[in-house]
């Protein structure tokens, strides 16, 4: 099981496999998302994050960093030594390459967990491998409470309190495969037995100590669009990681009014 980014390389490589020895790859090491989007930007901050990097530096983003380029490198590693394969533009999350045995491994979420079980394939799961720390992504959904009314506040913030109950969270994360917010909710018995029937789930459990959201501004929407376009841009071999990046740098400056 790989534990850091070497390890990660060196096992996506000894999984890259010509089954039928026809001089073509029947199984790549790993399988990466392609795209601009949202989804392509979740599941390749972990790596930025590992590598002691953030989206934000003083409440301003700063795309263009040594962490940043270090982490696209590792992508573009794994696609350069052709142990990666990417998906279809913003389609990252399907796992039909993953369930043929076209592809040894993905990173995907616990909510992927049921989906795997019921087609009754061989499968492990494993924390994300790291370069200086472990990292992982939280987050996904939000609830938010909007300024009106009194009465309509309270409502609000009741049933916010309701969503994020031991009781609630119980139901919803055993029925779902998303991971409780609630602690309590997670050290249940009938969360307890839930882990009984889908061991691996307490992989995602022990990771979420090491797990960070992606940042809280309104100017998010145009940091992932810049970053993603990087990404992809990376991945497509149009750009190093750097100019990519440089470029991503540009185009938010640009949008936002910065010089």
């Amino acid at each position: 099981m790989p534990q850091t980014w070497d390890e990660l390389k060196t096992v996506a490589k000894q999984l890259t496999i010509d089954k039928d020895g026809d001089n073509r790859i029947d199984q790549h090491g790993i399988f990466l998302p392609l795209g601009k989007g949202e989804f392509t930007v979740f599941i390749w901050s972990p790596f930025l994050w590992s590598a002691g990097g953030d989206l934000l530096q003083d409440q301003k983003p700063q795309l263009n960093t040594p962490a940043a380029q270090t982490a696209l490198q590792l992508w573009l590693d794994l696609v350069k030594s052709d142990s990666a394969i990417l998906s279809q533009p913003e389609r990252g999350y399907e796992e039909d390459n993953f369930i043929s045995g076209k592809v040894a491994m993905q990173i995907s979420g616990s909510w992927a967990l049921r989906f795997m079980t019921s087609k009754k394939i061989d499968f492990g799961v494993m924390p994300i491998p790291r370069d200086r720390n472990a990292a992982t992504a939280i987050g996904g959904e939000n609830l938010f409470l909007f300024k009106t009314n009194p009465e309509r506040e309270a409502a609000a913030w009741k049933f916010a309190e309701y969503v994020v109950s031991e009781a609630f969270q119980t139901a919803w994360s055993t029925q779902t495969g998303y991971l409780p917010v609630n602690l309590k909710s997670q050290t249940s018995p009938a969360y307890a037995e839930y882990i009984k029937q889908q061991p691996e789930v307490s992989i995602f459990i022990q990771q979420m100590s090491s797990g960070r959201v992606r940042p809280l501004t309104a100017d998010y929407p145009r940091i992932s669009e810049s970053i993603g376009r990087a990404i992809e841009s990376t991945l497509l071999q149009k750009n190093t990681p750097a100019e990519a990046l440089a470029n991503a740098q540009r185009s938010l400056d640009l949008s936002s009014g910065s010089f």
